[in-house]
């Protein structure tokens, strides 16, 4: 088990420290749940009145917050707790599972397959005709790359995820289990007849940029034509739908259950919260952002929040959520 002193941590964090404690540190825990040989977190004023009761011997706290550790315990100052509970997390991170061997044997690599230095691939993996794998790529059991596809670099995938032909992955990305990349977008027209649907063949491909990283059951379906893009350092949640021919700038999220209908354009930096949906053809400039639950039937300004369904300036709908209850309350 990692077990580390105050000092030691602090030489990570680099912030300040106030008080003292002779109690190695085993792991992080929150505030409420925290043992004494644990550290904790405190970003926020609302959270001071915790500390009290807490068992934790060591907090890291926001440097604008007022408090005192107490008798054997400690604080280590920083300026957003939040990022240094990010290094704290790397620090006390278990090591991921192991290969026994770099390449299973059950594993089936096509013959036409180039497969970079230092890959890990592991039981009953698939990769099809063509297939170019980077250096240091982490395949683990399970995991189905078809054929043409490339991955860049150090990129690592889940079991159960499935990479369909001529997908193009980055480098240093993270696909979680079950991920489904490059599967037919959802293209249907009635038939001339009325009788029933014609399927619209979807040729395309999937460009997944550097640094993406994408949640367990998450979709992002190959174009039409041409290809759905996700731009560099996006970060995509669990169970996200990404339609054929969306184009994600860099840098944006998706939260869970949220969904881009086919050929929506984000922008760099947008932000989309949880279950929201945006429809078809739309464009969300960079920096905008999507309230959870909304429902996008138009174009978003650049920085502009938009809530509710359908979506509008945040401000606008909020002013008349409080409209509505006053009324109710009057009936």
């Amino acid at each position: 088990m990692k077990s580390f002193t105050i000092q030691e941590i602090n030489a990570v964090l680099n912030g300040e420290l106030i008080g003292n404690t002779s109690q190695r540190i085993d792991g992080p825990e929150q505030l409420e749940k925290a043992k004494i040989n644990q550290i904790t977190f405190i970003g926020s004023q609302k959270y001071v009145k915790l500390w009290a009761k807490s068992k934790a011997s060591v907090a890291i706290v926001n440097d604008n917050l007022t408090l005192e550790p107490g008798e054997n315990r400690a604080f280590i100052k920083v300026k957003n707790a939040d990022l240094a509970m990010a290094k704290i997390l790397d620090l006390f991170n278990p090591p991921t599972p192991v290969f026994d061997t770099n390449i299973h044997p059950t594993a089936v690599i096509h013959e036409s397959a180039i497969i970079g230095s230092d890959c890990k691939i592991g039981a009953n993996c698939y990769i099809g005709k063509d297939v170019v794998l980077g250096n240091g790529v982490v395949l683990y059991p399970n995991v189905c790359i078809f054929d043409e596809t490339i991955i860049g670099d150090s990129t690592t995938v889940w079991s159960g995820t499935v990479i369909r032909e001529r997908c193009v992955i980055g480098n240093h990305c993270i696909f979680h289990t079950n991920v489904s990349i490059g599967a037919d977008g959802f293209g249907y027209r009635p038939s001339d007849d009325g009788r029933g649907l014609v399927k619209i063949p979807q040729i395309g491909n999937v460009i997944i940029g550097h640094y993406v990283e994408i949640g367990a059951n998450s979709c992002v379906d190959r174009a039409k034509f041409s290809s759905t893009i996700i731009g560099d350092g996006c970060k995509i949640d669990n169970l996200v739908q990404i339609a054929h021919n969306s184009v994600m700038g860099r840098f944006c999220i998706m939260a869970g259950h949220s969904g881009l209908a086919g050929s929506v354009t984000l922008g760099d930096g947008v932000i989309i919260g949880g279950s929201a949906s945006i429809k078809d053809h739309t464009t969300i400039h960079s920096g905008a952002t999507v309230g959870a639950g909304s429902g996008v039937v138009g174009d978003v300004e650049a920085g502009k929040t938009v809530l509710g369904y359908p979506a509008q300036d945040a401000r606008d709908m909020l002013k008349q959520w409080v409209a509505m209850r006053r009324f109710m309350k009057n009936q």
